[in-house]
Protein backbone atom coordinates (compact mmCIF):
# COMPACT_ATOMS: atom_id res chain seq x y z
CA UNK A 1 0.00 0.00 0.00
CA UNK A 2 1.39 3.58 -1.07
CA UNK A 3 2.15 6.47 1.74
CA UNK A 4 1.58 9.96 1.13
CA UNK A 5 4.47 12.33 2.83
CA UNK A 6 2.94 15.63 4.33
CA UNK A 7 5.52 18.17 5.11
CA UNK A 8 4.81 21.38 6.45
CA UNK A 9 8.24 22.95 6.41
CA UNK A 10 9.83 21.67 9.67
CA UNK A 11 6.76 19.48 10.42
CA UNK A 12 6.31 16.53 8.88
CA UNK A 13 2.89 14.23 9.29
CA UNK A 14 3.42 10.52 8.87
CA UNK A 15 1.08 10.32 5.75
CA UNK A 16 3.18 12.17 3.39
CA UNK A 17 1.57 15.22 0.97
CA UNK A 18 4.06 18.44 1.26
CA UNK A 19 2.06 21.43 1.77
CA UNK A 20 1.91 24.93 2.21
CA UNK A 21 1.48 26.29 5.24
CA UNK A 22 -1.62 28.58 3.87
CA UNK A 23 -3.58 28.27 0.80
CA UNK A 24 -4.40 24.58 0.56
CA UNK A 25 -2.34 23.59 -2.48
CA UNK A 26 -0.10 20.39 -1.53
CA UNK A 27 2.15 17.99 -3.19
CA UNK A 28 1.66 14.88 -3.79
CA UNK A 29 4.21 11.79 -3.87
CA UNK A 30 3.70 8.38 -3.72
CA UNK A 31 5.73 6.53 -1.55
CA UNK A 32 5.39 2.64 -1.63
CA UNK A 33 8.87 2.29 0.21
CA UNK A 34 8.60 2.42 4.15
CA UNK A 35 12.47 2.89 3.99
CA UNK A 36 12.24 5.93 1.29
CA UNK A 37 9.21 7.22 3.32
CA UNK A 38 11.41 7.45 6.75
CA UNK A 39 14.37 8.50 5.08
CA UNK A 40 12.48 11.82 3.46
CA UNK A 41 10.77 12.02 6.77
CA UNK A 42 13.99 12.36 8.66
CA UNK A 43 16.01 13.99 6.00
CA UNK A 44 13.17 16.78 5.71
CA UNK A 45 13.52 17.60 9.48
CA UNK A 46 17.67 17.95 9.16
CA UNK A 47 17.27 20.05 6.43
CA UNK A 48 14.97 22.46 8.64
CA UNK A 49 16.95 22.68 11.21
CA UNK A 50 20.04 23.37 8.94
CA UNK A 51 18.32 26.30 7.74
CA UNK A 52 17.46 27.55 10.63
CA UNK A 53 20.71 26.76 11.83
CA UNK A 54 22.67 28.75 8.95
CA UNK A 55 20.43 31.88 9.79
CA UNK A 56 20.59 31.81 13.10
CA UNK A 57 24.37 32.00 13.22
CA UNK A 58 24.41 35.63 11.84
CA UNK A 59 26.56 38.01 14.41
CA UNK A 60 23.63 40.51 14.99
CA UNK A 61 20.28 39.13 16.13
CA UNK A 62 18.43 41.84 13.86
CA UNK A 63 20.13 40.65 10.48
CA UNK A 64 18.90 37.14 11.79
CA UNK A 65 15.14 38.48 12.40
CA UNK A 66 15.27 39.79 8.51
CA UNK A 67 16.96 37.08 6.85
CA UNK A 68 14.96 34.63 8.76
CA UNK A 69 11.39 36.18 8.30
CA UNK A 70 10.84 34.18 5.31
CA UNK A 71 11.55 31.25 6.36
CA UNK A 72 9.26 31.22 9.59
CA UNK A 73 6.61 31.56 7.28
CA UNK A 74 7.14 27.96 6.20
CA UNK A 75 6.33 27.18 2.44
CA UNK A 76 6.21 23.63 0.46
CA UNK A 77 10.01 22.64 0.70
CA UNK A 78 10.07 21.69 -2.61
CA UNK A 79 13.15 22.19 -3.45
CA UNK A 80 14.51 20.11 -0.65
CA UNK A 81 11.97 17.45 -0.95
CA UNK A 82 13.56 17.09 -4.99
CA UNK A 83 17.18 16.88 -3.69
CA UNK A 84 16.51 14.30 -1.21
CA UNK A 85 14.45 12.18 -3.71
CA UNK A 86 17.40 12.49 -6.10
CA UNK A 87 19.75 11.11 -3.87
CA UNK A 88 17.70 7.98 -4.12
CA UNK A 89 19.58 7.18 -6.98
CA UNK A 90 22.52 6.86 -5.41
CA UNK A 91 23.62 6.43 -2.00
CA UNK A 92 21.08 8.74 0.19
CA UNK A 93 22.48 8.14 3.56
CA UNK A 94 25.20 10.68 2.58
CA UNK A 95 25.23 13.72 5.30
CA UNK A 96 26.26 15.65 2.53
CA UNK A 97 22.86 15.45 1.01
CA UNK A 98 20.80 17.65 3.74
CA UNK A 99 22.84 20.15 3.57
CA UNK A 100 22.81 20.96 -0.44
CA UNK A 101 19.43 20.49 0.52
CA UNK A 102 19.35 23.86 2.81
CA UNK A 103 21.64 25.40 0.54
CA UNK A 104 19.57 25.35 -2.42
CA UNK A 105 16.53 26.28 -0.56
CA UNK A 106 18.20 29.44 0.96
CA UNK A 107 18.89 30.16 -2.54
CA UNK A 108 15.04 30.24 -3.48
CA UNK A 109 14.36 32.03 -0.37
CA UNK A 110 16.33 34.42 -1.40
CA UNK A 111 14.84 34.84 -4.64
CA UNK A 112 11.71 35.63 -2.86
CA UNK A 113 13.06 38.52 -1.14
CA UNK A 114 14.25 40.20 -4.32
CA UNK A 115 11.06 39.23 -6.37
CA UNK A 116 8.76 40.72 -3.50
CA UNK A 117 10.89 44.20 -3.84
CA UNK A 118 10.50 43.88 -7.55
CA UNK A 119 6.46 43.02 -7.16
CA UNK A 120 6.35 45.42 -4.74
CA UNK A 121 4.49 42.71 -2.90
CA UNK A 122 3.15 42.93 0.54
CA UNK A 123 2.52 39.65 2.18
CA UNK A 124 4.33 36.51 1.53
CA UNK A 125 3.15 33.20 2.32
CA UNK A 126 0.36 34.70 4.45
CA UNK A 127 2.25 37.01 6.66
CA UNK A 128 3.94 41.03 5.85
CA UNK A 129 6.89 40.51 3.25
CA UNK A 130 9.73 41.87 4.51
CA UNK A 131 9.72 44.93 2.21
CA UNK A 132 7.07 45.79 3.35
CA UNK A 133 8.57 45.71 7.47
CA UNK A 134 11.86 47.04 6.86
CA UNK A 135 11.70 48.43 3.54
CA UNK A 136 12.85 47.48 -0.29
CA UNK A 137 17.06 47.88 0.51
CA UNK A 138 16.86 46.10 3.58
CA UNK A 139 14.85 43.20 2.39
CA UNK A 140 17.37 43.63 -0.76
CA UNK A 141 20.24 43.17 1.16
CA UNK A 142 18.16 40.57 3.60
CA UNK A 143 18.21 38.40 0.08
CA UNK A 144 21.89 38.78 -0.87
CA UNK A 145 22.72 37.66 2.37
CA UNK A 146 21.04 34.53 2.07
CA UNK A 147 22.83 33.63 -0.86
CA UNK A 148 25.65 34.19 0.85
CA UNK A 149 24.94 32.07 3.65
CA UNK A 150 23.70 29.61 1.00
CA UNK A 151 27.48 30.08 -0.80
CA UNK A 152 29.15 29.66 2.14
CA UNK A 153 27.07 26.38 3.10
CA UNK A 154 27.65 24.48 -0.28
CA UNK A 155 31.38 25.32 0.17
CA UNK A 156 32.20 22.93 2.31
CA UNK A 157 30.69 20.19 -0.34
CA UNK A 158 33.19 20.24 -2.61
CA UNK A 159 33.96 22.03 -6.07
CA UNK A 160 31.41 20.22 -8.04
CA UNK A 161 28.18 21.28 -5.76
CA UNK A 162 29.62 24.94 -5.49
CA UNK A 163 29.55 24.84 -9.67
CA UNK A 164 25.85 23.62 -9.27
CA UNK A 165 24.78 26.55 -6.69
CA UNK A 166 26.49 29.38 -8.02
CA UNK A 167 25.04 28.64 -12.00
CA UNK A 168 21.71 28.03 -10.46
CA UNK A 169 21.85 31.57 -8.46
CA UNK A 170 23.48 33.25 -11.43
CA UNK A 171 20.71 32.40 -13.56
CA UNK A 172 18.59 33.00 -10.99
CA UNK A 173 19.33 36.51 -11.00
CA UNK A 174 19.77 36.81 -14.75
CA UNK A 175 16.45 35.55 -15.10
CA UNK A 176 14.82 38.15 -12.57
CA UNK A 177 16.79 41.26 -14.44
CA UNK A 178 15.38 39.65 -18.14
CA UNK A 179 11.62 40.11 -16.53
CA UNK A 180 12.52 43.71 -15.31
CA UNK A 181 13.88 44.61 -18.40
CA UNK A 182 11.44 42.44 -20.62
CA UNK A 183 12.22 41.46 -24.39
CA UNK A 184 14.42 43.20 -26.60
CA UNK A 185 13.64 45.16 -29.72
CA UNK A 186 13.92 41.97 -31.98
CA UNK A 187 12.88 39.69 -29.36
CA UNK A 188 9.26 37.50 -29.24
CA UNK A 189 7.95 38.04 -26.32
CA UNK A 190 6.76 34.53 -25.44
CA UNK A 191 10.45 33.43 -26.06
CA UNK A 192 11.40 36.37 -23.96
CA UNK A 193 8.97 34.73 -21.17
CA UNK A 194 10.21 30.72 -21.60
CA UNK A 195 13.83 31.99 -20.98
CA UNK A 196 13.00 34.02 -17.70
CA UNK A 197 11.18 30.93 -16.51
CA UNK A 198 14.03 28.76 -17.75
CA UNK A 199 16.43 30.73 -15.76
CA UNK A 200 13.97 31.80 -12.71
CA UNK A 201 12.24 28.30 -11.91
CA UNK A 202 13.43 25.73 -14.20
CA UNK A 203 17.02 26.60 -13.20
CA UNK A 204 16.69 25.46 -9.96
CA UNK A 205 14.57 23.23 -9.71
CA UNK A 206 17.04 21.21 -12.01
CA UNK A 207 20.22 21.82 -9.59
CA UNK A 208 18.07 20.67 -6.72
CA UNK A 209 18.01 16.87 -8.55
CA UNK A 210 21.57 17.62 -9.72
CA UNK A 211 22.70 18.47 -6.47
CA UNK A 212 21.00 15.46 -4.59
CA UNK A 213 21.90 12.98 -7.36
CA UNK A 214 25.44 14.61 -7.24
CA UNK A 215 25.86 14.35 -3.67
CA UNK A 216 24.74 10.99 -3.26
CA UNK A 217 27.16 9.48 -6.07
CA UNK A 218 24.32 8.86 -8.46
CA UNK A 219 26.05 8.01 -12.28
CA UNK A 220 25.85 11.27 -14.78
CA UNK A 221 23.41 9.73 -16.67
CA UNK A 222 21.10 9.72 -13.71
CA UNK A 223 21.89 13.42 -13.07
CA UNK A 224 21.76 13.98 -16.50
CA UNK A 225 18.44 12.84 -16.96
CA UNK A 226 17.12 14.05 -13.44
CA UNK A 227 18.16 17.60 -14.23
CA UNK A 228 16.42 17.36 -17.29
CA UNK A 229 13.14 16.45 -15.63
CA UNK A 230 13.85 19.16 -13.27
CA UNK A 231 14.43 21.87 -15.99
CA UNK A 232 10.78 20.90 -17.49
CA UNK A 233 9.23 20.20 -14.56
CA UNK A 234 9.68 23.76 -13.54
CA UNK A 235 8.66 25.70 -16.36
CA UNK A 236 5.36 23.71 -16.01
CA UNK A 237 5.09 24.62 -12.50
CA UNK A 238 5.44 28.51 -13.72
CA UNK A 239 2.86 27.55 -16.83
CA UNK A 240 0.31 26.30 -14.05
CA UNK A 241 0.58 29.04 -11.65
CA UNK A 242 -0.44 31.93 -14.76
CA UNK A 243 -3.31 29.74 -15.29
CA UNK A 244 -4.44 29.47 -11.60
CA UNK A 245 -3.96 33.10 -11.29
CA UNK A 246 -6.83 33.13 -14.09
CA UNK A 247 -8.89 30.32 -13.69
CA UNK A 248 -8.73 29.41 -9.70
CA UNK A 249 -11.48 30.92 -7.59
CA UNK A 250 -9.62 32.97 -4.16
CA UNK A 251 -10.91 30.23 -2.00
CA UNK A 252 -9.27 27.14 -3.91
CA UNK A 253 -6.15 28.96 -4.60
CA UNK A 254 -5.15 31.10 -1.57
CA UNK A 255 -4.53 34.24 -3.42
CA UNK A 256 -6.90 36.98 -4.95
CA UNK A 257 -8.34 35.44 -8.97
CA UNK A 258 -6.68 37.64 -10.94
CA UNK A 259 -3.87 39.18 -9.09
CA UNK A 260 -1.09 39.07 -11.50
CA UNK A 261 -3.84 40.48 -14.26
CA UNK A 262 -4.50 43.61 -12.16
CA UNK A 263 -0.77 44.12 -11.75
CA UNK A 264 0.56 44.18 -15.18
CA UNK A 265 2.13 40.56 -15.29
CA UNK A 266 3.25 39.20 -18.65
CA UNK A 267 1.84 35.77 -17.94
CA UNK A 268 1.53 33.48 -20.83
CA UNK A 269 -2.15 33.90 -21.15
CA UNK A 270 -1.79 37.23 -21.32
CA UNK A 271 0.99 37.38 -23.98
CA UNK A 272 -0.91 34.74 -26.22
CA UNK A 273 -3.95 36.98 -25.68
CA UNK A 274 -2.19 39.73 -26.93
CA UNK A 275 -1.29 37.96 -30.05
CA UNK A 276 -4.35 36.27 -31.12
CA UNK A 277 -5.54 38.59 -33.57
CA UNK A 278 -8.98 36.33 -34.47
CA UNK A 279 -12.11 37.97 -34.54
CA UNK A 280 -13.05 35.88 -31.47
CA UNK A 281 -10.03 37.36 -29.51
CA UNK A 282 -10.68 40.55 -29.98
CA UNK A 283 -12.67 41.80 -26.89
CA UNK A 284 -9.99 40.22 -24.84
CA UNK A 285 -6.88 41.80 -26.71
CA UNK A 286 -8.35 44.90 -26.25
CA UNK A 287 -8.69 44.59 -22.87
CA UNK A 288 -4.92 42.95 -21.57
CA UNK A 289 -2.94 45.30 -23.83
CA UNK A 290 -3.04 48.47 -22.56
CA UNK A 291 -1.03 47.05 -19.19
CA UNK A 292 -2.57 46.64 -15.85
CA UNK A 293 -6.33 45.70 -15.59
CA UNK A 294 -7.24 47.82 -12.77
CA UNK A 295 -10.84 48.76 -13.05
CA UNK A 296 -13.15 46.15 -12.03
CA UNK A 297 -15.60 45.37 -14.87
CA UNK A 298 -12.74 45.04 -16.97
CA UNK A 299 -11.30 42.75 -14.95
CA UNK A 300 -13.91 40.79 -14.08
CA UNK A 301 -15.02 40.41 -18.07
CA UNK A 302 -11.03 39.62 -18.82
CA UNK A 303 -11.78 37.03 -16.27
CA UNK A 304 -14.82 35.22 -18.22
CA UNK A 305 -13.21 35.98 -21.50
CA UNK A 306 -10.20 33.86 -20.22
CA UNK A 307 -11.60 31.10 -19.18
CA UNK A 308 -12.76 29.80 -22.86
CA UNK A 309 -10.44 31.81 -24.65
CA UNK A 310 -7.84 30.24 -27.31
CA UNK A 311 -5.00 31.34 -25.08
CA UNK A 312 -5.75 29.41 -22.05
CA UNK A 313 -6.29 26.37 -24.29
CA UNK A 314 -3.18 26.76 -25.84
CA UNK A 315 -1.20 27.50 -22.54
CA UNK A 316 -2.74 24.17 -21.33
CA UNK A 317 -1.24 22.39 -24.20
CA UNK A 318 2.17 24.20 -23.58
CA UNK A 319 2.10 23.78 -20.14
CA UNK A 320 1.25 20.03 -21.04
CA UNK A 321 4.23 19.51 -23.32
CA UNK A 322 6.49 20.29 -20.86
CA UNK A 323 5.03 17.69 -18.36
CA UNK A 324 5.18 14.82 -21.21
CA UNK A 325 9.12 15.88 -21.81
CA UNK A 326 9.23 15.87 -17.85
CA UNK A 327 8.06 12.04 -17.60
CA UNK A 328 9.77 11.09 -20.80
CA UNK A 329 13.54 11.97 -18.52
CA UNK A 330 12.34 9.89 -16.00
CA UNK A 331 11.92 6.97 -18.28
CA UNK A 332 15.62 6.37 -18.49
CA UNK A 333 15.99 5.82 -14.53
CA UNK A 334 15.20 2.61 -12.53
CA UNK A 335 12.07 1.97 -11.34
CA UNK A 336 12.36 2.56 -7.89
CA UNK A 337 9.95 4.14 -5.61
CA UNK A 338 11.44 7.95 -5.92
CA UNK A 339 10.90 7.79 -9.44
CA UNK A 340 7.47 7.23 -8.98
CA UNK A 341 7.30 9.45 -6.42
CA UNK A 342 8.71 12.35 -9.08
CA UNK A 343 6.33 10.80 -11.72
CA UNK A 344 3.24 11.63 -9.75
CA UNK A 345 4.28 15.53 -9.22
CA UNK A 346 3.98 15.53 -13.10
CA UNK A 347 0.12 14.64 -12.04
CA UNK A 348 0.17 17.35 -9.82
CA UNK A 349 0.74 20.20 -12.19
CA UNK A 350 -1.79 18.92 -14.86
CA UNK A 351 -4.50 18.38 -11.65
CA UNK A 352 -3.43 21.84 -10.17
CA UNK A 353 -4.29 24.12 -13.30
CA UNK A 354 -7.41 21.62 -14.30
Amino acid sequence: MSRTIHALGGRVSAKVVLRKYRGGRGFRFRIADKAVEERLRTGLETVEAEIQRTISCASDSRVAELAGHVAAAGGKRLRPVLVLLAAEFGRPRHEGVTRAAAAVELIHIASLYHDDVMDAAVTRRGVVSANALWGNRMAVRGGDWLLARAAQLAAGLGQHIVHHNSRAAVRLVEGQLRELMGPGPDEDPVQHYFQVIADKTGELLASSLSLGALQANASTAHVDALAEYGARLGEAFQIADDLIDLLSPSERSGKDQGADLRAGVLSLPVLLARADHSPQGAELRALVSGGPVTDPWAHQRALDLFRDSWAVARTRTMMRDRVAHARFALTSLPPIPARAALDSLCDFVIDQAA
